[in-house]
């Protein structure tokens, strides 16, 4: 491809990227409160009666599952990506914020009650509404799979969903986020639907580090899959402590350890890259 057929092509995807940007602002779609609650109606074990190729099919509500075009979570491979400058650096700020831990069976959640902050996107602003794990990371970079992923779901006033995702492998120290809300993971272990207030959290201890991430429009990875979702998902990883993930996978009910939904067919999508100009000493 010559580079004036490459820079349109770059022009043209990221063009389509940002009307579907604005498209999901204006058109009601995936809502952080739309995950299902309940455990029991999907598990994450390959080909069993309730596994993620039948959860399109287990429920009607959750068609979008089988059937959607713009699934997630998806491999975010070299081949397929487009350096997007214009994308700029995230615009995101958190503050202290009311909180509870929440188990939901297949994941830990702090769910924020408070204001914690917020994400702008193309003008549109959405607000920190909770944050959970997966072990391991459901995104991919070029096939490589981490040992954790952690999501940081944000909302519109009219539930449109961005979501933040971040990638862990494991190191000798622990993460400091996640060291303050051990004692409260583990008092909500194995018991499942449980809530509990935990006072005020700082999600700007869970914030990705470096500046490089990827952009694609995709969808909740929980039943009902539902699509609309604007997803960032930062390059940079983080480093958790083994006894971290133990403490996280032990506390969710038996059979949820891994709730890592499959990867899902990219089908032509648009998936960007923002990475800043390097800087050149004159």
């Amino acid at each position: 491809m010559g580079p004036a057929r490459r820079h349109l092509h770059h022009a043209v995807g990221a063009a389509l990227l940002a009307a579907a940007l604005l498209l999901s602002a204006a058109v009601p779609g995936a809502t952080a409160q739309q995950e299902t609650e309940d455990e029991h109606g999907f598990s994450y074990v390959p080909g069993s009666p309730n596994g993620p190729d039948r959860w399109g099919k287990i429920n009607t509500l959750w068609a979008e599952c089988s059937n959607g075009e713009m699934q997630s979570p998806i491999d975010l491979s070299d081949d397929r990506v487009t350096l997007v400058r214009s994308l700029g650096f995230l615009n995101y700020s958190y503050r202290p914020a009311e909180a509870s831990i929440v188990n939901r069976g297949h994941d830990i959640q702090v769910k924020f009650s408070g204001d914690a902050g917020r994400l702008v996107i193309n003008g549109t602003v959405y607000h920190l509404r909770q944050l959970h794990w997966h072990t391991p990371s459901e995104h991919t970079v070029d096939g490589r799979r981490y040992v954790m992923e952690l999501h940081l779901v944000h909302q519109t006033t009219e539930n449109k969903t961005a979501v933040i995702g971040v990638f862990y492998e494991t190191g000798n120290i622990p993460d400091l986020f996640l060291k303050t809300l051990e004692p409260s993971i583990r008092r909500i272990g194995d018991t499942r639907d449980r809530e509990e207030p935990i006072g005020v959290v700082d999600p700007n201890g869970a914030r990705a580090t470096g500046s490089v991430y990827y952009r694609y429009m995709g969808s909740l990875t929980t039943p009902p899959c539902t699509e609309g979702v604007v997803w960032t998902v930062f390059k940079t990883v983080r480093h958790v402590a083994k006894y971290q993930l133990d403490i996280l996978r032990e506390a969710v009910a038996d059979g949820y350890e891994d709730n890592a939904r499959p990867l899902q067919e990219v089908n032509n999508r648009d998936i960007s890259i923002f990475r800043p100009k390097p800087f050149i000493w004159k």
